[in-house]
């Protein structure tokens, strides 16, 4: 099995979707398609469950995904070191960014990068519908989230910054006009809702509930920013988002309005706990500590 064909299998075999593997890899459907059937073949057995509506992996996929995924994952590490050392660079630290203020961490990264100039940092973007999947699977080494973060299997470092909050609202929203908004007013509105993530931890970005007690209804699923401000400026929803998306994100047909009744949201560095011993982790949270938080 090629190199590129066991990327088409592992990815289709997280997305459990033709398109969205076709759109991840940046090939076509039909690629997938065929790369998959050509698997089965050899193998014998089919890989996925396949129906109009679903896919999802067999028995014998689930075997394949668990035995292949150790061993691409080391394949890939063993090439990049050595493409790094070629370079003189003896280690990479990978940030995953929830928000999108990444220009405001500067301080941390130039500083770490003044200590370190043996390491290279390399900061990317991470959607918030799979951001805990992608750090556990090891596709990052750190993650920038809000807090707070309860996992038994993930530890929290040093607090970044703290953001008020805003709602999102299309431009010609009812509520566009106003200089601010209380959490009651949002819950004459849908809000957009998430897949993945545990409840508490998206409960604390958007409340399922004012502090009257009423509830905020959920609306459509959304994937990540891009698509919450696609629906917003539509006015299917409306999205509460950090205070830095005015900064950002700005946009002609949204309008951000602070919300006079939430306090700021926190974020800081989560890490796998088995990497608490990871000398270039270490050193970033070291950084985080020394500067302290920064101010919104």
């Amino acid at each position: 099995m090629e190199l590129r064909d066991i990327e088409i299998f592992l990815t289709l075999a997280e997305e459990l979707h033709f398109g969205r593997t076709a759109e991840r890899l940046h090939i076509t459907h039909a690629r997938v398609s065929q790369v998959i059937k050509q698997q089965e073949r050899k193998i014998g057995a089919d890989l996925f469950y396949r129906t109009s509506r679903t896919v999802r992996l067999t028995r014998i996929g689930e075997q394949l995904r668990d035995d292949l995924l150790p061993l691409y994952a080391g394949l890939n590490d063993s090439v990049r070191r050595a493409q790094l050392a070629a370079q003189g660079v003896t280690g990479v630290l990978r940030v995953g960014m929830l928000p999108a203020n990444a220009h405001d961490l500067r301080p941390y990264w130039d500083s770490f990068r003044a200590r370190h100039p043996q390491w290279r940092l390399h900061i990317q973007s991470v959607r918030f519908n799979d951001a805990f999947a992608v750090l556990r699977r090891g596709d990052i080494d750190v993650l920038v989230t809000w807090l707070p973060v309860e996992e038994p299997d993930l530890t929290v470092g040093p607090v970044l910054f703290a953001d008020p909050r805003v709602l999102a609202v299309s431009a010609d929203h009812e509520l566009a006009q106003r200089t601010s908004v209380s959490l009651d007013m949002v819950a004459d509105f849908q809000h957009p809702d998430t897949e993945t993530g545990p409840d508490y931890w998206f409960d604390t970005f958007a409340p399922r509930q004012t502090r009257r007690g009423r509830m905020i209804e959920r609306g459509p699923f959304v994937r990540d920013t891009e698509d919450a401000l696609t629906r917003t400026s539509m006015a299917e929803i409306v999205t509460l988002f950090p205070a830095h998306m005015t900064r950002y994100w700005v946009r002609p047909d949204i309008a951000y309005l602070p919300v006079k009744d939430m306090g700021a949201l926190l974020y800081g560095m989560v890490w796998r706990s088995s990497e608490t011993d990871n000398e270039l982790i270490r050193s970033l949270a070291r950084v985080a500590h020394d500067l302290g938080s920064l101010k919104s």
